[in-house]
């Protein structure tokens, strides 16, 4: 089996690199250390957060929702490549009930269209279905920021058509945090962030708690 894991991790090497540009390989360690932490949780009605800093720096995630089997298996300043490539031991080797990803912020502001972006969330999706096929997948629209606001037109873009995407698939949903961190002129709100203006802070928590509180799965803890 061995062999077989290492051919595979070369083939996706291959295939992610040129694409995108960056080596998934770059995020090992953090990947390996968050699996390791995290080892021992229930897997019973497991609810599975994945994606960027955004949500490895949800902090307080999991007493977010107090009711549910929470973890959090957030990593660094992730794209959607980067997920596909730690797909197996980041969500399917957790087996969770759901699945909640967010993705495709840094790919923006990288420069990846929405069709590489889509393409690589497919793959993801197309690999959690191998092993678990009831497994419910929410993807989570990319942010507004201060930061990257002029970006505005591609973020728009992007969601539109994550949103459609995830329309044709079962068991897939789109969590729109985009609208709800609008002000009523449609600019993003300045309170939301830290100084970084780009990484949330407690309001701006509290915004993606009341949004994707609608997605959790009905099972509890």
């Amino acid at each position: 089996m061995r062999p077989l894991r290492i051919f595979s991790t070369i083939v996706l090497i291959i295939f992610i690199v040129p694409a995108f540009g960056q080596d998934p390989s770059r995020f090992q360690k953090e990947v390996d250390s968050i699996v390791a932490l995290n080892r021992s949780v229930k897997t019973s009605n497991l609810v599975l957060f994945t994606g960027s800093s955004s949500i490895r720096m949800w902090h307080d995630l999991k007493s977010t929702f107090p009711d549910h089997n929470i973890v959090n298996l957030g990593f660094g300043g992730s794209e959607m490549a980067d997920l596909l490539f730690y797909v197996d031991k980041l969500i399917i080797s957790f087996a969770p009930t759901q699945v909640f990803i967010y993705e495709g912020d840094n790919d923006i502001s990288f420069g990846r269209t929405s069709q590489q972006i889509l393409s690589t969330a497919d793959s993801i999706l197309s690999r959690v279905r191998m092993k678990l096929p009831e497994t419910e997948l929410v993807f989570i629209s990319p942010k507004p920021s201060l930061a990257r606001w002029k970006l505005k037109e591609q973020y728009e873009i992007f969601n539109k058509q994550l949103e459609a995407w995830t329309k044709r698939k079962k068991r897939v949903r789109y969590a729109d945090v985009w609208s709800a961190m609008l002000d009523s002129q449609g600019n993003v709100r300045q309170d939301l962030f830290i100084e970084d203006g780009l990484h949330l802070n407690e309001k701006g928590y509290s915004i993606w708690t009341n949004v994707l509180a609608k997605y959790l799965s009905s099972n509890r803890r």
